[in-house]
């Protein structure tokens, strides 16, 4: 067993960092509320100071629900250190307990994961609770789908090297996101996948590490009743990717971002006119790339030449 696997299973519990900049227009580098990583406990006590705040602005939970425009079970979820509030959350909060600053400091201090990028952090934690993903990926497999060997090489790949402690912590962290998969999350996630093949056929970390890969993705669209994989072929005269990467997330409020990432930078974006140009996008890419049956057939016949 590698220190990395082993790690893993005492991780798997730690909270996805991040607070999602879901404020009405945020859109830029993700920075702000969000911050450094701390323990899960950081949660509960952000839970425990808004219950205590709410209850001396005299609501009780569902008033302050009412008074939030979240719902009670939100609300309740927050105060018991089970869900990241996002930047709507806070500020409306904020606001029903007499706008004094503190809920917003404290959520500066809510937690942090070790391992992810600074940008990327508010994204995360915007996953926790989606109830839709939608992910186009024209450079690498998505995290979500990735292998511990395959998550070690793409680390590895990209200069500058780190430190071997570094690396294990970076793919912990990549690897524990894949909790948000699970078919028991309540409510249910539903996710989409769309996967280059030429990223497939790059081999990336070596035959071994492909072989995996695609076993892994194999056993993921066949046992995962809530995952659609799709793969773009090689020959696609007509592409709506061709802008780069997608990342599409509908929260339970029914709200939509998108997410966009390049070199040492990512952005969440929240703007209603970006978010439907995304979705358009990903939408032909849907009607462009491989149905699922004949992606897993694709998917059997790369791993048959190995």
């Amino acid at each position: 067993m590698t220190p990395i696997a082993s790690d893993r299973r005492g991780a798997h519990t730690r909270e996805v960092a991040g607070v999602a900049g879901s404020a009405e227009n945020t859109e830029g580098s993700a920075s702000g509320i969000g911050g450094e990583p701390e323990s899960s406990d950081s949660l509960r006590t952000f839970g425990a100071f808004l219950q205590a705040l709410r209850e001396h602005a005299g609501y009780s939970r569902e008033e302050f629900a009412t008074v939030v425009r979240f719902s009670k079970h939100t609300v309740a979820s927050v105060e018991q250190g089970r869900r990241i509030p996002d930047v709507e959350f806070v500020e409306r909060s904020e606001q029903a307990t007499g706008n004094t600053g503190a809920l917003r400091s404290a959520a500066r201090h809510i937690a942090r994961q070790p391992g992810l990028a600074s940008w990327f952090r508010h994204w995360a934690r915007l996953e926790t609770t989606a109830i839709h993903l939608n992910t186009y990926d024209c450079r690498v497999v998505p995290g979500l789908l990735q292998t511990e060997g395959y998550a070690r090489a793409v680390s590895t790949s990209v200069p500058p090297l780190v430190s071997e402690s570094a690396l294990a912590e970076r793919v912990v962290a990549r690897l524990d996101r894949q909790e948000l998969l699970s078919t028991h999350r309540e409510p249910p996630c539903a996710f989409s996948f769309i996967i280059e093949q030429a990223v497939l056929e790059r081999h990336t970390g070596g035959e071994q590490v492909t072989r995996e890969l695609l076993d892994h993705l194999l056993e993921v669209a066949s046992s995962h009743w809530n995952i659609e994989l799709q793969v773009m072929p090689l020959r696609q005269p007509t592409h709506a990717g061709l802008d780069g990467p997608i990342a599409l997330a509908e929260t339970p409020e029914n709200r939509w971002f998108a997410y966009s990432e390049g070199q040492e930078n990512g952005r969440l974006i929240s703007d209603p006119k970006s978010i439907s140009i995304l979705q358009q996008r990903y939408a032909k890419l849907r009607s462009q790339a491989l149905t699922p049956e004949d992606s897993r057939d694709l998917l059997e016949r790369l791993r048959g030449a190995l």
